[in-house]
């Protein structure tokens, strides 16, 4: 244990960790059997393979996906949370919002699931998110109601999962009708006769195709299960995880000459000692990533905590030479400093196109330092999401393969959808977006069946467009409500 951890706890904190962790990994492994019907669906449904193959199949390529994954959207889906929170993870707010998300999260799949429903995993945790930034800006003196929530990134998020099925609708059937101009075997546009497999080149797409959803689902959807995992580490040992420790010595200077280079930008600054310098610059930079508004001040405090950054680099070719509280100081004046960066570039606050690129580069150069996530990590996360993907696959097929359309699914259908799935999806974890997996691969069902006139049941669409309606207000009051009593909990017992 002390191993991964890096250090000595204490029982009650031991005792969080170990919880959090656990609701971590729990989350994923419902995540897995909750969207194993995205992938698996079509395979079934055309006798590609049986049942027992394609979960088996499936997790193999969820898990591989997470191991691969670039952890863009880990750190995007860290990026939503309230500032203050993730500047303070380890306190005893840190934990209840941990608690909260994965809690309201899991209840939420696990409800759907029970029920048959296809809902949006990326749905829950959002909400989730929400409501505990609207709770802590509620009970939190001085911050108005909703301030606390960064509304920039949420909006973003929400855009990239209400267009994503849309574009799964109308790509999927736009293949469909492209695939019956170019390719005229009528076999690929048949439906299969009993139990029959279908031809041995039609099996090949659909397990492509299969293939393709699984891995992309993993590479997306196990980063966000990685990104709350880190953050708890962050927060419960710092020495450890706070900061890449594997970060070279030159790696290091490298980052002190592209701070060095973005400091005339940021302007003039008080000495990166004065301690009430330091508490300016960390109020209106918190200030300024939740609302996306920069002030005279935003460039000054940024100067301030730039300047604290290349002090603190400029005098060790370690990070092991940093104590454990020099280490979470420093990681978080260089969140501040990366993301506020960001929202700069993102207002059109820096116009000058070299400025810009001076920054940008600053920024990359930082989250070499941060953004970073253990092998092991991947391991239990893609180990947590394969086994779920294996099991409690079967009333989500049934959804999806048999009550979308009033016609059995055909071939091309199945392989239609699932090949704009994972494209969309792919394209989703290269922007560093979380999307649906489920409502994308659902949508795409749709399209294809309205394509080919067979005819949607509404009666299923209308009960999956009301899970997908709910989802996000569901999980905004479950993620408050959780988060209260979590801090009730957490205050009074630990």
């Amino acid at each position: 244990m002390e191993s991964l951890f890096g250090s000595a706890m204490g029982a009650g904190t031991l005792v969080l960790l170990v919880g959090a962790l656990f609701l971590a990994l729990s989350f994923e492994f419902v995540n897995g059997f909750h969207d194993t019907a995205n992938a698996v669906a079509t395979v079934i449904y055309t006798n590609t393979l049986t049942p027992p193959q394609a979960v088996i199949w499936s997790g193999l390529w969820n898990f591989l996906g997470v191991l691969t994954s670039t952890g863009a959207v880990a750190f995007g889906i860290v990026a939503l949370l309230p500032v203050e929170l993730i500047l303070d993870v380890g306190s005893g707010a840190g934990f209840a919002m941990v608690f909260a998300l994965l809690l309201s999260a899991i209840i939420w799949n696990v409800g759907t699931w029970y029920l048959g429903l296809p809902a949006s995993s990326s749905h829950t945790l959002i909400g989730s998110i929400v409501g505990v930034g609207l709770m802590n800006s509620l009970i939190s003196s001085g911050q108005q109601f909703g301030e606390g929530v960064n509304w920039g990134k949420v909006q973003d998020t929400a855009m990239a999962l209400l267009i994503s099925p849309l574009v799964g609708f109308v790509a999927a059937a736009l293949l469909l009708l492209a695939a019956k101009v170019v390719i005229s075997n009528p076999a690929l546009y048949q439906a299969p006769e009993g139990k029959a497999p279908p031809p041995l080149w039609i099996r090949a797409i659909l397990v492509l195709t299969c293939t393709g959803v699984s891995f992309a689902h993993g590479s997306n959807d196990g980063q966000k299960g990685m990104g709350l995992i880190m953050l708890i580490l962050i927060g419960v040992v710092p020495a450890t995880y706070a900061l890449n420790l594997a970060t070279s010595s030159a790696d290091l200077q490298s980052i002190v000459v592209a701070s060095q280079a973005a400091q005339p930008i940021f302007g003039p600054a008080p000495s990166s000692a004065d301690a009430m310098a330091n508490q300016v610059a960390d109020a209106e930079l918190s200030r300024f990533l939740t609302s996306g508004k920069p002030t005279p001040q935003t460039m000054t405090s940024l100067a301030v905590k730039n300047g604290a950054v290349t002090a603190t680099l400029s005098q060790i070719k370690s990070i092991s030479e940093l104590s454990t509280d020099g280490r979470s100081r420093l990681r978080r004046d260089v969140y501040l400093v990366e993301e506020g960066i960001a929202k700069l570039i993102k207002a059109g606050a820096v116009p000058d196109a070299k400025n810009k690129a001076t920054l940008s580069k600053l920024r990359s150069e930082l989250q070499t330092l941060t953004d970073f996530i253990p092998l092991w990590v991947k391991i239990a996360v893609a180990v947590a999401l394969g086994l779920g993907t294996t099991i409690g696959w079967k009333r989500i097929v049934v959804t999806v393969g048999e009550k979308i359309g009033k016609s059995h699914l055909t071939y091309a259908q199945g392989a239609s959808a699932e090949l704009v799935a994972m494209t969309t999806i792919g394209a989703a974890d290269m922007f560093g977006l979380p999307v649906s997996t489920t409502h994308i691969l659902s949508s795409g069902i749709a399209g294809t069946m309205a394509a080919n006139r067979s005819g949607l049941q509404t009666e299923t669409l209308r009960n999956i467009l009301l899970a997908w309606v709910f989802t996000l207000p569901a999980c905004m009051i479950l993620g408050s409500a959780l988060f209260a009593a979590g801090l009730f909990v957490v205050l009074r017992l630990f």
